[in-house]
């Protein structure tokens, strides 16, 4: 079984349209991941049916049993983060303000404090339209621990690949370098790195290539929206050369890409024009390179 990442050093890039569009070039032979937790965003392209959730707990948080308080103030006045606060007369855990880190129960006088562990956001299994099955999930608002969640997206999607016996997983990570990004490139086989011809692509994309590159896996790198931008364009083509990352397309910009979003659809389904054409070549030039791994 093999895994194939799709990432972008930075938001906006085309990322999770070209992830969707490979997944229903994939059709049944490929298991889905959607491992952008924090923005979670493909289920509106794939249409998945939400057909087994789960809630996903990770970390715990201040809970003040207010019967048993007496209103000495001790956890107000210790806790570093402000997350105490008096409210009509009461001490109060703001959520969001609160880091889980017990101190304020350690010192509680009458043991009014528990450490409550955190529901921070759900997760799914669903077959999508293509008649194959997608694990996805969504991060709470405010919430943390996105790299867990990551985790048990990516190794449940493992498992039914297994079960189902595919041979492929593809996975949406996170834009970025971050803790998510890092769950995302765990145990990948092939990374396609998609950027854009701007100073900020080109940038971001040099940053999340170190992190791959510290993991010791094979890259590739789509450049959207390439005609945007030809002296970027033609700095990130050294980049790719200059680092031996496989240049598997240039998209050029076109509008029917986001005429197909707001459908609700991906490129692939919406016409056959010849943006479709060189999405479904970049398919077949990333299953080539994941194929002689």
């Amino acid at each position: 079984m093999k895994e194939i990442v799709v990432i972008s050093g930075k938001g906006g890039t085309g990322k999770t349209s070209l992830t969707a569009s490979f997944a229903v070039l994939g059709g049944r032979d490929v298991i889905v991941a959607d491992c952008d937790v924090d923005a979670a965003d493909m289920h509106m392209l794939l249409g998945p049916d939400f057909e087994a959730a789960e809630n996903f707990y990770s970390g715990v948080i201040a809970e003040i049993d207010q019967e048993a308080c007496i209103q000495c103030g001790k956890c107000a006045d210790i806790c570093r983060f402000d997350a105490i606060p008096v409210i009509d007369g009461k001490n109060i855990v703001q959520p969001l303000d609160c880091e889980g880190c017990s101190y304020c129960a350690r010192i509680c006088p009458v043991d009014a404090i528990e450490m409550a562990e955190q529901n921070v956001g759900d997760w799914y299994i669903s077959t999508i339209k293509t008649g194959s099955t997608m694990v996805h999930a969504k991060l709470g608002i405010g919430a943390e621990n996105s790299g867990k969640l990551v985790t048990k997206v990516k190794n449940k999607a493992k498992r039914i690949a297994e079960e189902q016996q595919k041979e492929l997983v593809l996975v949406d990570g996170s834009p970025g370098i971050g803790c998510p990004v890092v769950s995302s490139l765990s145990g990948a086989s092939f990374v396609v790195l998609v950027t854009e011809p701007t100073v900020s692509g080109l940038h971001d994309l040099k940053r999340v290539y170190q992190l791959v590159n510290k993991f010791g896996i094979k890259a590739g790198c789509i450049i959207n929206k390439a005609d945007l931008n030809p002296d970027v364009n033609q700095q990130i083509r050294e980049f790719l050369k200059d680092n031996a990352i496989e240049h598997i397309s240039e998209l050029p910009y076109d509008e029917s890409f986001t005429e197909a979003m707001t459908q609700g659809k991906t490129i692939i389904e919406f016409n056959d024009g010849e943006l479709q054409k060189m999405v479904r070549q970049s398919w077949v030039t990333i299953k080539d390179f994941v194929n002689v791994l």
